[in-house]
């Protein structure tokens, strides 16, 4: 059985447990270690009990900074009962430093795996911060035997023009898990207009950071009178708004349902709206307009119409797809326009669009964990130079499941 230590930069983040139930599922045997940034009992993995090496917080980088040079200086204590992994996934760039710092303790041996699901804006910067960072990457990251990211947009934009990363890149799209006896298997219940008089609701869920989103989906419910309900759910990202919930609180046709489980409770919340909110402008024109956001997937896999923003990746997503809408522009105007003229009829097709596609394009199986799995045990037995190149690294999207 491949013994995978799996360094995490947020042991509260929902797609931490999700990767973690997504090595379980294909046979590993998972360590969990990492950086704690809040409670989240949601989080919680059954068999799976965390080393915390240290607290961190949002938007605080030198924080983040002195913590990891802490956790890298206390790692023999914190480890030391730990059975020798196989393979390490360092997730994000700060846990590259601390992945170093076991393998040298391991005895230099284990192959690093890294993934990178978002690029910081720091990372982007032209000036000495950005190159400092971007030379910290490629310094920390020279060693690394796999590059696991989520779109092809990272590896055009930022891994092939900018990063030092010389591994190979593996896209592991952020896919529904769906894996027998931790969802149960059901068929997505056909997506219906709401009856007369009741207002079509836009869901917005997962890790909601965007500012702007939120102002532009309140204005746009209240220029709509009710028309339409806008409903939440996930992570708020509190550092990112003035007042998040007294925000919330004071809009009319606009509500935050808290926290929930992923995959578990994808069903039913999705099950309750119309539509899908996949526009981020937290890092416009950078990460923002890269990413494939994890309710993308989601909401697709449950019949609910995707909105994305023209010039993004998810945008070209679903295009190749021809199925969701696409915002001509950032503002209520065109979301009124694409939405305003609504009918049942309208939303019926654009339903069934996304029905004919291909299932695994949103869906990751037990299957696709295994395959994962045993694509990463690869890389105990493979000389450094010759890791294939497991997935594609230009624009195409292919749909399945494992790249």
């Amino acid at each position: 059985m491949l013994q995978i230590l799996y360094l995490a930069q947020d042991l509260a983040d929902p797609a931490v447990r999700r990767r973690t139930l997504t090595l379980v599922a294909g046979g590993a045997r998972v360590t969990l270690a990492g950086f704690r940034r809040g409670d989240n009992p949601l989080a919680a993995i059954d068999g799976v009990e965390p080393i915390e090496l240290g607290t961190t917080a949002d938007g605080r980088f030198a924080q983040r900074i002195g913590a990891v040079a802490r956790a890298c200086l206390s790692l023999q204590r914190q480890l030391g009962h730990v059975r020798k992994p196989d393979v390490i996934i360092a997730r994000n760039l700060e846990m590259l430093a601390v992945a170093r710092r076991a393998v040298a303790f391991f005895g230099g041996t284990v192959p690093i795996v890294y993934e990178c699901l978002d690029i910081h804006r720091l990372m982007l910067r032209k000036d000495i911060v950005g190159r400092m960072l971007r030379a910290a990457e490629s310094q920390l990251g020279k060693d690394a035997r796999l590059l696991i990211t989520s779109s092809p947009a990272f590896i055009e934009h930022y891994f092939r023009p900018l990063s030092g990363i010389g591994a190979p890149p593996m896209l592991l799209e952020n896919k529904v898990l769906e894996i027998d006896g931790t969802v149960e298997r059901r068929t997505a219940s056909p997506a219906e207009s709401p009856p007369p008089g009741a207002p079509w609701k836009i869901g917005w869920f997962g890790a909601l950071r965007c500012r702007r989103s939120l102002a532009l989906l309140a204005e746009f419910s209240r220029k709509m009178e009710g028309r339409f309900e806008i409903v939440m759910r996930g992570r708020p990202a509190y550092s990112e708004f003035d007042d998040f919930d007294g925000f919330v609180r004071d809009e009319p046709f606009m509500r935050f349902e808290g926290a929930y489980r992923n995959p578990e409770d994808l069903a039913e919340i999705y099950g309750e709206v119309h539509f899908t909110w996949a526009i981020d402008f937290f890092e416009e024109g950078q990460n923002s307009a890269w990413l494939l956001p994890n309710r993308l997937y989601e909401g697709c896999r449950h019949g609910r119409i995707p909105i994305a923003m023209k010039g993004t990746e998810t945008a070209r997503f679903l295009s190749v797809r021809s199925i969701g809408l696409v915002l001509e522009g950032a503002d209520v105007e065109s979301l009124a326009t694409v939405l305003g003229p609504l009918t049942p009829n309208c939303y019926a097709d654009a339903a069934e669009r996304i029905s004919r596609c291909n299932p695994g394009s949103w869906v990751f199986d037990r299957t696709d964990c295994e395959a994962l799995v045993r694509q990463l045990a690869t890389l105990t037995l493979q000389a450094p130079q010759t890791v294939p190149v497991v997935a594609m690294a230009g624009s195409s999207h292919k749909e399945g499941g494992f790249l």
